[in-house]
Protein backbone atom coordinates (compact mmCIF):
# COMPACT_ATOMS: atom_id res chain seq x y z
CA UNK A 1 0.00 0.00 0.00
CA UNK A 2 1.38 3.51 -1.24
CA UNK A 3 2.00 6.13 1.54
CA UNK A 4 -0.20 9.01 1.03
CA UNK A 5 1.68 12.34 1.28
CA UNK A 6 0.46 14.86 2.81
CA UNK A 7 0.86 18.61 3.21
CA UNK A 8 0.69 20.80 6.02
CA UNK A 9 -0.51 24.43 5.04
CA UNK A 10 0.07 27.26 6.78
CA UNK A 11 -1.86 30.00 7.14
CA UNK A 12 -1.33 33.68 8.27
CA UNK A 13 -4.83 34.63 11.18
CA UNK A 14 -3.22 38.38 11.17
CA UNK A 15 -3.09 38.67 7.23
CA UNK A 16 -6.78 37.72 7.17
CA UNK A 17 -8.09 39.40 9.69
CA UNK A 18 -6.76 42.21 8.20
CA UNK A 19 -7.92 41.74 5.28
CA UNK A 20 -12.00 41.03 6.96
CA UNK A 21 -11.58 44.83 8.51
CA UNK A 22 -10.31 46.72 5.43
CA UNK A 23 -13.21 45.05 3.74
CA UNK A 24 -15.64 45.88 6.69
CA UNK A 25 -14.38 49.77 6.51
CA UNK A 26 -15.07 49.96 2.71
CA UNK A 27 -18.33 48.80 3.53
CA UNK A 28 -19.17 51.13 6.33
CA UNK A 29 -17.66 53.98 4.49
CA UNK A 30 -19.71 53.43 1.27
CA UNK A 31 -22.81 53.14 3.54
CA UNK A 32 -21.60 56.30 5.09
CA UNK A 33 -21.26 58.48 1.44
CA UNK A 34 -24.91 56.79 0.09
CA UNK A 35 -26.28 58.03 3.15
CA UNK A 36 -24.57 61.35 2.68
CA UNK A 37 -25.54 61.91 -0.53
CA UNK A 38 -29.15 60.64 0.41
CA UNK A 39 -29.60 63.39 2.75
CA UNK A 40 -27.87 66.23 1.07
CA UNK A 41 -30.26 65.35 -1.85
CA UNK A 42 -32.97 65.34 0.60
CA UNK A 43 -32.35 68.54 2.36
CA UNK A 44 -30.79 69.70 -1.40
CA UNK A 45 -34.92 69.39 -2.34
CA UNK A 46 -36.42 70.52 0.93
CA UNK A 47 -34.40 73.84 0.40
CA UNK A 48 -35.30 74.18 -3.04
CA UNK A 49 -39.31 73.35 -2.61
CA UNK A 50 -39.57 75.95 0.54
CA UNK A 51 -37.26 78.42 -1.39
CA UNK A 52 -39.12 78.37 -4.95
CA UNK A 53 -41.39 80.86 -6.16
CA UNK A 54 -44.45 79.78 -7.61
CA UNK A 55 -46.48 81.81 -10.04
CA UNK A 56 -48.01 79.55 -12.23
CA UNK A 57 -50.69 76.16 -11.13
CA UNK A 58 -52.12 73.05 -12.76
CA UNK A 59 -56.10 72.74 -12.01
CA UNK A 60 -56.34 69.08 -11.32
CA UNK A 61 -60.12 68.93 -10.07
CA UNK A 62 -62.80 71.85 -10.51
CA UNK A 63 -66.27 72.08 -9.35
CA UNK A 64 -68.95 74.70 -9.92
CA UNK A 65 -71.00 76.44 -7.24
CA UNK A 66 -74.11 78.66 -6.85
CA UNK A 67 -73.53 80.95 -4.18
CA UNK A 68 -75.71 84.21 -2.74
CA UNK A 69 -74.68 87.77 -2.68
CA UNK A 70 -72.74 88.18 0.59
CA UNK A 71 -71.79 84.63 1.00
CA UNK A 72 -69.09 84.51 3.28
CA UNK A 73 -66.73 81.51 4.31
CA UNK A 74 -65.11 79.92 7.23
CA UNK A 75 -62.48 77.29 7.84
CA UNK A 76 -64.14 73.96 10.07
CA UNK A 77 -61.96 71.39 10.81
CA UNK A 78 -60.03 71.21 7.28
CA UNK A 79 -63.71 72.23 5.65
CA UNK A 80 -65.47 74.84 4.13
CA UNK A 81 -68.52 76.35 5.90
CA UNK A 82 -70.30 78.80 3.31
CA UNK A 83 -72.89 81.26 4.73
CA UNK A 84 -75.09 83.98 4.48
CA UNK A 85 -78.22 85.80 5.48
CA UNK A 86 -80.46 82.31 4.68
CA UNK A 87 -78.56 79.24 5.87
CA UNK A 88 -75.53 77.90 5.78
CA UNK A 89 -73.37 74.74 4.29
CA UNK A 90 -70.34 72.87 5.43
CA UNK A 91 -68.78 70.95 2.16
CA UNK A 92 -65.83 68.66 2.83
CA UNK A 93 -62.20 68.43 0.98
CA UNK A 94 -64.21 66.02 -1.70
CA UNK A 95 -66.60 68.73 -2.29
CA UNK A 96 -69.59 66.89 -0.70
CA UNK A 97 -71.98 68.49 1.71
CA UNK A 98 -71.71 67.71 5.41
CA UNK A 99 -74.07 69.84 6.43
CA UNK A 100 -77.00 72.50 5.82
CA UNK A 101 -78.92 74.99 7.97
CA UNK A 102 -81.07 77.23 7.31
CA UNK A 103 -82.25 80.68 8.97
CA UNK A 104 -82.59 84.14 8.95
CA UNK A 105 -80.14 86.31 9.84
CA UNK A 106 -79.50 90.04 9.59
CA UNK A 107 -75.79 89.93 10.28
CA UNK A 108 -74.15 85.92 10.32
CA UNK A 109 -71.10 85.78 12.02
CA UNK A 110 -68.95 82.49 12.66
CA UNK A 111 -66.57 81.06 15.36
CA UNK A 112 -64.98 77.60 14.99
CA UNK A 113 -62.63 75.34 17.39
CA UNK A 114 -61.61 72.20 16.48
CA UNK A 115 -64.93 69.97 15.66
CA UNK A 116 -67.53 72.30 17.16
CA UNK A 117 -68.73 75.85 15.18
CA UNK A 118 -71.38 77.87 16.40
CA UNK A 119 -73.16 80.34 13.77
CA UNK A 120 -74.64 83.63 15.25
CA UNK A 121 -76.75 86.55 14.72
CA UNK A 122 -74.68 89.87 15.51
CA UNK A 123 -76.96 92.58 17.07
CA UNK A 124 -79.46 89.52 17.04
CA UNK A 125 -80.99 86.52 19.24
CA UNK A 126 -79.97 83.27 17.52
CA UNK A 127 -77.11 80.86 17.53
CA UNK A 128 -77.15 77.42 16.06
CA UNK A 129 -74.33 74.92 17.28
CA UNK A 130 -73.14 72.58 15.00
CA UNK A 131 -70.56 69.61 14.80
CA UNK A 132 -69.00 67.79 11.74
CA UNK A 133 -72.52 65.73 11.80
CA UNK A 134 -74.89 68.91 11.64
CA UNK A 135 -76.48 70.79 14.43
CA UNK A 136 -76.23 70.15 17.97
CA UNK A 137 -78.28 72.66 19.52
CA UNK A 138 -79.85 76.33 19.54
CA UNK A 139 -79.70 79.37 21.73
CA UNK A 140 -81.84 81.97 22.22
CA UNK A 141 -80.69 85.04 23.51
CA UNK A 142 -83.14 87.67 25.64
CA UNK A 143 -80.81 90.40 24.41
CA UNK A 144 -78.34 91.47 21.11
CA UNK A 145 -75.66 89.24 20.82
CA UNK A 146 -72.31 91.26 20.44
CA UNK A 147 -69.54 88.86 20.24
CA UNK A 148 -69.35 84.77 20.50
CA UNK A 149 -66.88 81.91 20.78
CA UNK A 150 -66.94 78.06 20.93
CA UNK A 151 -64.32 76.22 22.54
CA UNK A 152 -63.70 72.38 21.83
CA UNK A 153 -66.00 70.60 23.73
CA UNK A 154 -68.89 72.75 22.31
CA UNK A 155 -68.79 75.58 25.43
CA UNK A 156 -70.35 78.57 23.58
CA UNK A 157 -69.25 82.21 25.35
CA UNK A 158 -71.68 84.74 24.53
CA UNK A 159 -71.27 88.46 25.30
CA UNK A 160 -74.22 90.84 25.15
CA UNK A 161 -75.30 93.76 25.27
CA UNK A 162 -78.21 96.01 26.38
CA UNK A 163 -78.47 99.91 27.80
CA UNK A 164 -75.18 100.28 28.62
CA UNK A 165 -74.43 96.93 30.40
CA UNK A 166 -72.29 94.33 29.52
CA UNK A 167 -73.91 90.24 30.21
CA UNK A 168 -71.72 86.97 29.99
CA UNK A 169 -73.70 84.09 29.14
CA UNK A 170 -71.89 80.22 29.02
CA UNK A 171 -73.73 77.18 27.34
CA UNK A 172 -73.16 74.09 26.65
CA UNK A 173 -72.79 71.80 23.37
CA UNK A 174 -76.79 71.46 23.53
CA UNK A 175 -77.68 74.83 24.33
CA UNK A 176 -78.41 74.17 27.96
CA UNK A 177 -77.20 77.20 30.25
CA UNK A 178 -73.74 77.09 32.44
CA UNK A 179 -72.85 80.06 34.10
CA UNK A 180 -73.58 84.20 33.28
CA UNK A 181 -71.87 87.26 34.22
CA UNK A 182 -72.63 91.18 34.42
CA UNK A 183 -70.30 93.83 33.42
CA UNK A 184 -71.98 97.43 34.64
CA UNK A 185 -70.23 100.11 32.17
CA UNK A 186 -70.24 102.50 35.08
CA UNK A 187 -67.91 100.05 37.28
CA UNK A 188 -65.94 98.73 35.13
CA UNK A 189 -65.93 100.17 31.61
CA UNK A 190 -66.91 99.19 28.02
CA UNK A 191 -66.73 95.43 27.12
CA UNK A 192 -65.03 95.45 23.78
CA UNK A 193 -64.59 91.86 23.12
CA UNK A 194 -63.95 88.27 24.97
CA UNK A 195 -62.80 84.92 24.45
CA UNK A 196 -62.49 81.64 26.03
CA UNK A 197 -59.87 78.86 26.30
CA UNK A 198 -59.60 75.77 23.73
CA UNK A 199 -60.77 73.57 26.60
CA UNK A 200 -63.77 76.09 27.93
CA UNK A 201 -62.30 76.57 31.21
CA UNK A 202 -60.96 79.85 30.82
CA UNK A 203 -62.77 83.64 29.79
CA UNK A 204 -61.32 86.67 29.45
CA UNK A 205 -62.27 90.09 28.73
CA UNK A 206 -61.21 93.46 27.34
CA UNK A 207 -63.21 96.39 29.11
CA UNK A 208 -62.45 99.83 27.89
CA UNK A 209 -63.11 103.05 30.72
CA UNK A 210 -63.63 106.85 29.56
CA UNK A 211 -63.42 109.07 32.24
CA UNK A 212 -62.85 112.97 31.88
CA UNK A 213 -61.24 112.38 28.57
CA UNK A 214 -58.49 109.36 30.03
CA UNK A 215 -58.42 106.26 28.32
CA UNK A 216 -57.94 102.70 30.33
CA UNK A 217 -58.82 99.19 29.18
CA UNK A 218 -58.60 96.28 31.69
CA UNK A 219 -58.08 92.56 31.30
CA UNK A 220 -60.41 90.64 33.33
CA UNK A 221 -59.64 87.14 33.15
CA UNK A 222 -62.22 84.48 34.56
CA UNK A 223 -61.64 80.92 35.30
CA UNK A 224 -64.41 78.10 35.62
CA UNK A 225 -62.27 75.16 36.74
CA UNK A 226 -60.90 74.30 40.23
CA UNK A 227 -58.98 77.69 41.04
CA UNK A 228 -61.59 79.95 40.45
CA UNK A 229 -64.12 78.12 42.41
CA UNK A 230 -62.90 80.22 45.54
CA UNK A 231 -62.72 83.35 43.56
CA UNK A 232 -65.19 86.40 43.81
CA UNK A 233 -67.35 85.86 40.39
CA UNK A 234 -64.55 82.89 39.29
CA UNK A 235 -62.37 86.17 38.91
CA UNK A 236 -58.50 84.92 38.84
CA UNK A 237 -56.62 88.04 37.45
CA UNK A 238 -57.21 92.01 36.31
CA UNK A 239 -54.68 93.81 34.48
CA UNK A 240 -55.25 97.81 33.67
CA UNK A 241 -53.66 100.09 31.38
CA UNK A 242 -54.02 103.82 30.82
CA UNK A 243 -54.07 105.11 27.20
CA UNK A 244 -54.49 101.98 25.34
CA UNK A 245 -57.34 100.02 23.88
CA UNK A 246 -57.77 96.50 23.16
CA UNK A 247 -59.86 95.83 21.08
CA UNK A 248 -59.36 92.25 20.68
CA UNK A 249 -58.45 89.75 22.89
CA UNK A 250 -57.69 86.11 21.90
CA UNK A 251 -56.98 82.32 23.66
CA UNK A 252 -54.19 81.11 21.08
CA UNK A 253 -53.75 77.85 23.57
CA UNK A 254 -55.48 76.92 26.88
CA UNK A 255 -52.97 78.58 29.31
CA UNK A 256 -51.82 81.46 26.77
CA UNK A 257 -54.11 85.25 25.36
CA UNK A 258 -53.00 87.98 23.61
CA UNK A 259 -54.37 90.98 23.76
CA UNK A 260 -53.84 92.85 20.49
CA UNK A 261 -53.73 96.76 21.65
CA UNK A 262 -53.32 99.73 19.63
CA UNK A 263 -49.74 99.70 20.02
CA UNK A 264 -48.73 96.62 21.16
CA UNK A 265 -49.61 92.95 21.66
CA UNK A 266 -49.68 91.76 25.57
CA UNK A 267 -49.28 87.54 25.59
CA UNK A 268 -50.69 86.13 28.77
CA UNK A 269 -49.78 83.18 30.33
CA UNK A 270 -49.92 80.69 33.61
CA UNK A 271 -52.34 77.69 34.82
CA UNK A 272 -53.67 79.29 37.23
CA UNK A 273 -53.21 82.87 38.13
CA UNK A 274 -52.48 85.06 34.49
CA UNK A 275 -49.37 86.55 34.70
CA UNK A 276 -47.80 88.54 31.64
CA UNK A 277 -45.60 86.49 30.01
CA UNK A 278 -44.35 89.55 27.02
CA UNK A 279 -44.91 92.40 25.36
CA UNK A 280 -44.24 93.36 21.89
CA UNK A 281 -44.48 96.70 21.22
CA UNK A 282 -45.86 97.70 17.35
CA UNK A 283 -43.10 99.74 15.44
CA UNK A 284 -45.90 101.73 13.36
CA UNK A 285 -49.37 102.25 13.51
CA UNK A 286 -50.84 98.67 12.90
CA UNK A 287 -53.07 97.98 9.68
CA UNK A 288 -53.93 94.48 10.73
CA UNK A 289 -53.20 91.51 12.73
CA UNK A 290 -53.11 87.76 12.28
CA UNK A 291 -52.34 85.00 14.53
CA UNK A 292 -52.16 81.18 15.02
CA UNK A 293 -51.29 78.84 18.28
CA UNK A 294 -47.22 79.51 17.59
CA UNK A 295 -47.04 82.86 15.83
CA UNK A 296 -48.79 86.11 16.12
CA UNK A 297 -48.06 89.10 12.92
CA UNK A 298 -48.27 92.83 12.24
CA UNK A 299 -49.07 94.55 9.26
CA UNK A 300 -47.78 98.04 8.74
CA UNK A 301 -48.08 100.53 5.97
CA UNK A 302 -44.84 101.07 4.45
CA UNK A 303 -43.71 104.49 3.88
CA UNK A 304 -40.23 104.56 2.87
CA UNK A 305 -40.67 101.33 1.27
CA UNK A 306 -41.13 100.19 -2.72
CA UNK A 307 -43.94 97.69 -1.80
CA UNK A 308 -46.97 100.23 0.49
CA UNK A 309 -47.21 97.42 3.53
CA UNK A 310 -44.73 95.28 5.48
CA UNK A 311 -45.05 92.19 7.72
CA UNK A 312 -43.59 91.44 10.95
CA UNK A 313 -43.96 88.26 12.33
CA UNK A 314 -43.18 87.32 15.84
CA UNK A 315 -42.61 84.15 17.68
CA UNK A 316 -45.06 83.25 21.03
CA UNK A 317 -41.45 84.47 23.04
CA UNK A 318 -42.03 88.02 21.81
CA UNK A 319 -39.12 87.14 19.09
CA UNK A 320 -39.26 88.46 15.72
CA UNK A 321 -39.36 85.23 13.13
CA UNK A 322 -39.26 87.84 10.05
CA UNK A 323 -39.91 90.95 8.41
CA UNK A 324 -41.08 91.22 4.59
CA UNK A 325 -42.22 94.49 2.60
CA UNK A 326 -45.30 92.94 0.12
CA UNK A 327 -47.99 94.83 -2.38
CA UNK A 328 -51.07 92.86 -2.42
CA UNK A 329 -53.97 95.35 -1.85
CA UNK A 330 -55.08 92.58 0.20
CA UNK A 331 -58.87 92.63 1.81
CA UNK A 332 -57.49 89.59 4.14
CA UNK A 333 -54.66 88.12 5.85
CA UNK A 334 -54.24 84.94 7.58
CA UNK A 335 -52.19 81.89 9.17
CA UNK A 336 -52.90 78.82 7.27
CA UNK A 337 -53.50 75.50 8.61
CA UNK A 338 -50.19 73.70 7.45
CA UNK A 339 -48.51 77.43 9.03
CA UNK A 340 -47.53 79.29 5.59
CA UNK A 341 -49.36 83.16 5.66
CA UNK A 342 -52.02 84.10 2.95
CA UNK A 343 -52.07 87.65 1.66
CA UNK A 344 -55.61 87.97 -0.48
CA UNK A 345 -56.69 90.77 -2.52
CA UNK A 346 -59.95 90.20 -4.66
CA UNK A 347 -57.98 89.02 -7.98
CA UNK A 348 -54.23 88.93 -6.11
CA UNK A 349 -52.55 86.86 -3.18
CA UNK A 350 -49.30 85.89 -2.06
CA UNK A 351 -48.42 82.65 0.17
CA UNK A 352 -45.43 83.29 2.75
CA UNK A 353 -43.20 80.77 4.41
CA UNK A 354 -42.70 81.27 8.22
CA UNK A 355 -38.58 82.12 6.61
CA UNK A 356 -40.68 85.15 4.90
CA UNK A 357 -40.41 83.33 1.68
CA UNK A 358 -42.72 84.14 -0.79
CA UNK A 359 -43.82 81.20 -2.16
CA UNK A 360 -46.74 81.65 -4.80
CA UNK A 361 -47.75 85.00 -6.23
CA UNK A 362 -50.94 84.92 -8.10
CA UNK A 363 -53.38 87.00 -10.07
CA UNK A 364 -56.87 86.01 -11.20
CA UNK A 365 -59.64 86.43 -13.62
CA UNK A 366 -62.19 85.76 -10.24
CA UNK A 367 -62.58 86.74 -6.82
CA UNK A 368 -60.23 84.65 -5.00
CA UNK A 369 -62.38 84.63 -1.51
CA UNK A 370 -60.40 81.89 0.76
CA UNK A 371 -57.26 79.72 0.11
CA UNK A 372 -56.74 76.03 1.82
CA UNK A 373 -53.88 73.82 1.92
CA UNK A 374 -54.48 70.65 0.56
CA UNK A 375 -51.95 68.10 2.19
CA UNK A 376 -49.32 68.20 -0.36
CA UNK A 377 -46.85 70.68 0.07
CA UNK A 378 -47.81 72.56 -3.39
CA UNK A 379 -51.46 71.35 -3.87
CA UNK A 380 -54.37 73.86 -2.12
CA UNK A 381 -57.96 74.48 -2.56
CA UNK A 382 -58.87 77.63 -4.46
CA UNK A 383 -62.60 78.95 -3.29
CA UNK A 384 -63.04 81.56 -6.01
CA UNK A 385 -66.07 83.45 -7.40
CA UNK A 386 -68.42 80.42 -8.24
CA UNK A 387 -65.73 78.11 -8.09
CA UNK A 388 -64.19 75.33 -5.88
CA UNK A 389 -60.44 74.50 -7.59
CA UNK A 390 -58.13 71.84 -6.50
CA UNK A 391 -55.12 73.14 -7.86
CA UNK A 392 -50.49 72.12 -7.86
CA UNK A 393 -48.16 74.63 -7.99
CA UNK A 394 -45.79 74.75 -10.83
Amino acid sequence: MDKQAYRVVTSNVDEMNEKIHRHRRRVLLLTVLVAVLLLGTVIGAYIYLQTRHYTEYDVLDSMQREDSDGTQFAVFNGNIIKYNKDGATCIGMDNHMLWNQTYEMQSPMVDTCEGYAVIADKKGEKIYIMDMQGPCGEIKTTMPIQRVQVANQGTVAILMEQDGTGYLHMYDRKGVFLAEGEVHTENNGYPLDITISNNGKKMAVSLLDVNEGNVKTTIVFFDFDSAGQESIDNIVGRFSYADMVFPQVEYLANNVMAAFGSGKTVIFGGNQEPQVNKEITAEAEIRSIFYNDTHLGYVYANDNGEAPYRMQVFGMDGKEVFSQDFNVEYEEIEFLENGEICVRGDLECAIYTLRGWEKFHGNFEKNIQKILPAGGIRDYIFIKEGETQRIRLK
